[in-house]
């Protein structure tokens, strides 16, 4: 008799990380925000990144490492890698549009 081995899983890659460059004093901010809630809830996609949120007074050091020129500003990385970058989006759609190829 033949012990048949059960399939292994694929292991399951990490989701991107959406790192959320922001003021904590910033309207806008916080708008933008806002904006990226209604994206991700729009389709269901609060699974799509890891969200990280980064204040610019308190990590400095990471500001510098990925060259933040202005509040809010999105970045995606995947793996450790810069993929995209969505500086200061303007509302939902074009905040939708950038971030479409993670999109279900």
């Amino acid at each position: 008799m033949i012990a048949l081995e059960a399939p292994r899983e694929q292991a399951v890659a990490d989701p991107p990380k959406l790192v959320f460059f922001h003021s904590p004093h910033s309207g806008r901010c916080r708008r933008v925000e806002g904006f990226l809630a209604q994206v991700l809830q729009r389709r269901q996609n609060h699974d799509s990144f890891k969200l990280l949120r980064a204040s610019v007074d308190e990590r400095p050091d990471l500001v510098e490492c990925f060259r933040i020129e202005e509040v809010p500003t999105f970045v995606v990385v995947e793996g450790r890698k810069l993929v995209k970058r969505i500086p200061a989006p303007r509302g939902c759609r074009q905040l939708e549009e950038s971030l479409s190829p993670w999109l279900h």
